[in-house]
């Protein structure tokens, strides 16, 4: 009789092969960011995606788990996989404003448990008025704190970053946080667009 491996509540990703399901399971993710602007709005936006060096990708935007197993790439190596056209699946942040001089950033936090066969978290954080490390420094947070929950781990909320930071260190079951953060000043007579991302490839 064969005996169901369970990760997380959830059936091992060979009992749903050995069902016979077709899984779209990434293999590989990396983070890339970018910033634009121009007099229209979605120009701001294309010239954002073509500064993360993502722009030729039919995104499609999900959310928001680092699948188990999941390997963390460079930028340059990600681009690899790339090719014109490709439906792309990624975990954006995208932020927009035209009111000049306005501080804007997106953000892309992530945290990864030590068990490499169980998921982690990534998060979607937009911001206006706030510097790149205070934006970056939040979206971890986030992605930290909705891992720390699934895996048991007692958090106050309302503790600082560095103080839930040595938490997770001492807990031993969150290896790496991290965040992907794009910052800009909104350039006067038009569109700023920044955007952050968490781009998958199988």
């Amino acid at each position: 009789m064969q005996q169901n491996s369970v990760q997380n509540g959830a059936p091992s990703l060979q009992n749903h092969l050995d069902m016979g399901q077709q899984l779209l399971v990434p293999k590989k993710m990396f983070f890339t960011k970018g910033s634009g602007s121009h007099k229209h709005e979605l120009r701001s936006f294309e010239l954002a995606l073509r500064d993360a060096g993502i722009e030729k990708c039919n995104i499609v935007h999900v959310s928001s788990i680092f699948p188990p197993n999941c390997e963390l790439i460079s930028r340059n190596e990600g681009q690899k996989y790339i090719y014109p056209g490709m439906i792309t699946f990624a975990v954006t942040a995208r932020t927009t404003s035209n009111e000049a001089r306005r501080l804007i950033a997106a953000s892309i936090g992530c945290a990864i448990p030590s068990d490499s066969n169980t998921y982690g978290y990534l998060s979607e954080y937009y911001a206006y008025g706030e510097t790149e490390k205070e934006a970056g420094d939040t979206a971890e947070d986030l992605a930290a704190a909705m891992l720390a929950s699934t895996l048991g781990i007692e958090l106050d909320e309302d503790k600082s970053w560095d103080e839930k930071e040595e938490i997770f260190r001492i807990s031993d079951k969150i290896v790496k946080t991290t965040n992907c953060t794009q910052s800009a000043i909104v350039e006067k007579g038009g569109y700023t667009t920044v955007v952050a991302a968490g781009v998958f490839v199988f």
